[in-house]
């Protein structure tokens, strides 16, 4: 999800520690547990620095290992020993690491839930995984624990915060269950709609009853809308051939990065005065009838690449948020 949901999830993850009482009856310990959820709902993301390298490197390590299962248990270690002496609570340290491992281990699953995805089980496996449940801001979520964020804030001396935020988990669990089985119903309208064989994506958007799909099939590419139970469809790709020139991207960095990241890809070719012009697109991220995330890739007439550029062709304030 976003920085600002996981770090609201990380300080509403402190006050359901206090439903503890001891965290809730010494101020040096739930000042601690509340830097140790605040860091631990953030500290996966910091593979985000691999930016500074370019956003091929980015594309690598985002969401890889620091999300991995390892990454589970080595960031509460690391985030537990200079919290513990910095609040002096050696003997409670055990409070510090369960819930650094909370915070750790729910911003991994909330980042599984949405369409982009993460490798959560490495080093099992370096495959992708992705729910495609929540989208990667969702409103609902974020008003909720917003508002019991915002009472504690203002509560009096002698309020319980950890029996409000018990409510307040409760009812994420029962919305993401309950988005879970929306989700679960929409790719089945949608197979049921277009009567094709092949893989059916259904995305979510931050409106509840409006989802995106992408529909693979053996030759073909199928996008649309799923808007209050009406099937939408938007777009027909074939899926391109490999030939000589698609072939001879293939040793381009930015080509080999999102391959390893995309799931859904499409390829172009089209030629030109000079040479070629190699569009590598992923399907996912559609949105107005275009294809804003991949890469594009100038050859010459040897087929040798000239230029490359991995990335998003679109304003940063249009939809897909990914």
């Amino acid at each position: 999800m976003d920085t600002g949901s996981h770090l609201l999830f990380g300080a509403t993850l402190a006050g359901l520690a206090m439903l503890e009482p001891a965290a809730a009856q010494q101020p040096e310990l739930t000042q601690a547990i509340l830097t140790a959820t605040l860091i631990g709902s953030h500290a996966p993301d910091i593979d985000s620095i691999a930016r500074l390298k370019g956003y091929p490197a980015y594309i690598r390590f985002h969401r890889g290992m620091t999300h991995s299962l390892p990454a589970l248990l080595v960031w509460p270690l690391i985030l537990t020993m200079p919290i513990a002496s910095l609040f002096h609570i050696w003997d409670q340290a055990l409070y510090v690491l369960a819930w650094s491992f909370i915070a750790v281990a729910f911003h991994v699953f909330l980042d599984w839930l949405n369409v982009y995805g993460v490798q959560c089980f490495r080093p099992l496996s370096k495959r992708w995984h992705h729910l495609d449940i929540l989208p990667v801001f969702d409103p609902a979520l974020f008003l909720l624990h917003g508002t019991g964020l915002l009472v504690w804030w203002l509560a009096e001396d002698g309020f319980r915060p950890g029996v409000m935020f018990a409510w307040i988990y409760t009812a994420t669990a029962v919305y993401i269950a309950a988005r879970a089985a929306h989700h679960s119903w929409a790719v089945k309208r949608v197979r049921a709609v277009l009567g094709k064989e092949g893989i059916c994506q259904v995305m979510p958007g931050m409106h509840w009853f409006r989802w995106q799909f992408v529909m693979e099939t053996d030759s073909h590419f199928y996008t649309g809308t799923l808007l209050y139970g009406h099937v939408c469809l938007k777009d027909e790709y074939a899926k391109g051939s490999s030939n000589a020139v698609v072939q001879a991207t293939m040793a381009a960095g930015g080509v080999r990065a999102f391959l390893y990241f995309a799931e859904r890809v499409h390829v172009s070719c089209t030629e030109q005065p000079d040479g070629y012009v190699v569009q590598w697109r992923d399907v996912r991220f559609w949105y107005n009838h275009r294809l804003p995330f991949g890469v594009d890739v100038r050859l010459d007439r040897n087929l040798n690449v000239r230029e490359h550029t991995l990335g998003w062709r679109k304003k940063m304030w249009d939809p897909p948020f990914v």
